[in-house]
């Protein structure tokens, strides 16, 4: 027979069995929270290392001398020309370039905003290879708002001027296509000569390596790839990402 004692043991760990089962799983679920919170702002910061990285990649890449000097003596022609109204606006493109260059400090911008400075940035190379460049871009208007790492499209076309356009004559033609294909968004750089980047394969392979690292980093847990394609009528980038639009986070 239970004695009053050992009935009264028995109702208290009753009673306090179900608060220490809460208590528990409180604590769990603020734990994992924590956990969560700490993932994220790790991620968060190897993107913005990896950000610090492309936009090094960039500097070395643009603002290197033979760009810099070759896009000033296309500007000093103009201006000998006297054709001011090219003048002009060749001066306000390449000042939005190295804006948007010094200000962009985001690990995600927007395809929309991407191809703004991608669109600079082509002006540019208008004024220097004229007539023999010809670029066309075509886009799903459904992605203008996806989310993408910033540089992702102006790397894989600074390869093809860097390592095609700008060593070997003849016409330059250079294509984009930003397509989105179920729950993912394809991005196709493509251009009219075979890729000769194993001439130098650390910065060529440094780019797009860059580019995967923080497509990665930026989908978890989504699948993303990048892969460079030759084949007999030239040489294409592809990038492949999750679709998700900036409202969205």
């Amino acid at each position: 027979m239970l004695t009053v004692e050992t009935f009264s043991l028995y109702i208290m760990i009753a009673s306090l069995a179900p608060l220490l089962g809460a208590f528990t799983l409180l604590f769990l679920f603020i734990f994992e929270k924590r956990i969560d919170l700490l993932e994220n702002q790790k991620r968060e910061i190897a993107l913005e290392r990896e950000l610090q990285t492309a936009l090094y990649n960039q500097l070395n890449q643009e603002i290197q001398p033979h760009f810099f000097f070759n896009t000033l003596n296309s500007i000093l022609s103009l201006a000998r020309l006297d054709r001011k109204t090219e003048l002009i606006q060749s001066i306000e493109t390449l000042s939005k370039l190295l804006k948007f260059k010094y200000q962009t400090n985001n690990t995600f911008i927007t395809v929309d905003e991407e191809l703004t400075y991608v669109n600079y940035y082509l002006e540019i190379q208008k004024i220097r290879f004229r007539d023999r460049l010809h670029y066309e871009i075509s886009i799903d208007p459904d992605v203008y708002e996806a989310i993408t790492i910033p540089f992702l499209i102006q790397t894989f076309i600074e390869n093809a001027f860097k390592h095609s356009f700008e060593k070997y004559i003849g016409e330059a033609f250079l294509n984009t296509t930003i397509e989105k294909k179920g729950k993912a968004v394809h991005i196709t750089v493509w251009n009219n000569s075979p890729n000769r980047s194993e001439e130098q394969p650390n910065e060529s392979g440094l780019g797009l390596e860059n580019i995967t690292k923080r497509l990665e980093l930026l989908f978890p847990t989504g699948q993303t790839s990048v892969e460079l394609i030759n084949s007999d009528d030239g040489s294409s980038v592809l990038a492949i990402f999750p679709f998700i639009l900036k409202s969205e986070i």
